[in-house]
């Protein structure tokens, strides 16, 4: 893997956690608008602009990307954010419940995502790429970082537990979620040099999160070198626009949380009906008014009417392949699909996803609430699994990982000139 050090764009030590957002991608405008209320600091100003007009205007009028630029150059016009002189690379840790994982801030090489050397495991969405690549072209940076995971290098964690044993540049806790983030700034030569070479020796990275960043920050990146090709530039690959913001962290720190689904109906059947059926691809065990978190895989939590049960997937319901051996593939096939007629769960309006997150009460609340009829809890995916996937070039089915905690946006920039 290609990786350079590169002159972060971030906030003065004061106004970190001012700046400082959640991902573009994890509320809606109205949430953002909320969010941002009384704080014209807020990176929302920038990474949801539609939040500077009146509600309800479209995240995709012109305007909005032109205002995300505006709010861009007045933060740097203004001091919120500022430049570093120098190359450097970061670390950026996250402590959630009090588990901390620590992630290298770097810029990470266009041609290995074009190559495939960066791995991705879920589809993405060209409108989707398409918007995040307009937002990428007219600031002309990198505003978000995306998340990788690389397996895990003892040289690489002894440098970074040199480098976070000393005085943090930020470190704060956010509202709301409570989670700690810490950020220190990596400017000895010594030690930029020796993670450059180390991350070299890694043959791969795996998207953890945000697929669409990737893809948008990668096809603009190209774009621009093909770009300066046709123009007559000589390009020698070293230039800024040939690399992305990424945070890399080691595999064995990264924690998968389960991801669930609600239905709306069960499909012209009562539960009695349901759990009848259920009993040609499942064992039943009524767990009552108790929450179920299923505890192996292959074992799910059903609630509906009142009722929590634990299903375990009979043998022949699930292969040993990386696609076949998952639960959500198991529910897909044969509750989702089969019993349910729910075919595609990207489009259904039937079915909705719950992020691990929320907790299982969540379920509980949207089925007794009537909103829904049934609710899935499953066990999550694996760190592993989700590797094992991306190297045999597989996709994974939807809504099948949730990460936690999410990259908090605005503590570093990389700016693509």
């Amino acid at each position: 893997m290609r990786i350079k050090p590169f002159r972060g764009i971030r906030p003065p030590r004061e106004l970190a956690k001012q700046v400082s957002s959640r991902p573009y991608d994890v509320l809606d405008s109205d949430e953002a608008r909320q969010e941002a209320e009384g704080n014209p600091m807020s990176l929302y100003h920038i990474i949801k602009p539609e939040i500077n007009f009146e509600p309800g205007t479209s995240e995709h009028d012109p305007r909005v990307y032109k205002s995300a630029v505006e709010h861009f150059h007045m933060f740097r016009e203004k001091g919120w954010l500022k430049q570093d002189e120098q190359e450097k690379y970061y670390v950026y840790a996250q402590t959630m419940e009090g588990r901390t994982q620590y992630g290298l801030v770097v810029a990470a090489w266009v041609e290995d995502y074009m190559k495939g050397r960066i791995k991705k495991h879920e589809l993405t969405r060209k409108d989707k790429e398409e918007d995040r690549m307009k937002h990428v072209r007219v600031n002309n940076a990198n505003i978000e970082p995306v998340f990788f995971a690389y397996p895990h290098r003892d040289d690489l964690d002894a440098i970074v537990a040199r480098v976070t044993g000393g005085e943090p540049e930020y470190d704060f806790v956010s509202d709301g979620d409570g989670f700690r983030h810490t950020f220190w700034v990596i400017d000895d030569a010594a030690t930029i040099e020796a993670i450059t070479r180390i991350v070299g020796e890694i043959p791969a990275m795996y998207i953890a999160d945000g697929h669409h960043r990737s893809a948008a920050a990668a096809l603009v990146g190209n774009e621009k070198r093909q770009n300066a090709e046709r123009e007559g530039m000589k390009v020698t690959g070293d230039e800024e626009f040939n690399f992305f913001l990424a945070v890399c962290f080691p595999d064995n720190q990264l924690h998968v949380m389960d991801y669930n689904r609600v239905v709306k109906d069960l499909n012209g059947m009562s539960p009695k009906e349901f759990l009848c059926k259920l009993k040609a691809h499942f064992y039943i065990e009524d767990k009552g008014a108790e929450i179920y978190r299923p505890e192996a895989l292959h074992t799910f939590g059903l609630y509906m009417a009142g009722h929590w049960y634990k299903l375990t997937a009979m043998p022949g319901t699930y292969t040993n392949d990386p696609i076949g051996v998952l639960d959500v593939s198991v529910s897909s096939n044969y509750i989702l699909d089969e019993m349910l007629d729910i075919k595609d769960l990207r489009t259904d309006k039937r079915i909705d996803f719950v992020g691990g997150i929320r907790g299982l009460k969540e379920l509980q609340d949207r089925v007794d609430s009537g909103e829904m009829a049934m609710a899935l809890a499953l066990y999550p995916v694996t760190m592993q699994q989700i590797i094992d996937i991306a190297d045999s070039g597989n996709i994974m089915p939807p809504k099948t990982t949730w990460f936690e905690p999410k990259l908090r946006s605005g503590l570093i920039i990389h700016e693509l000139v």
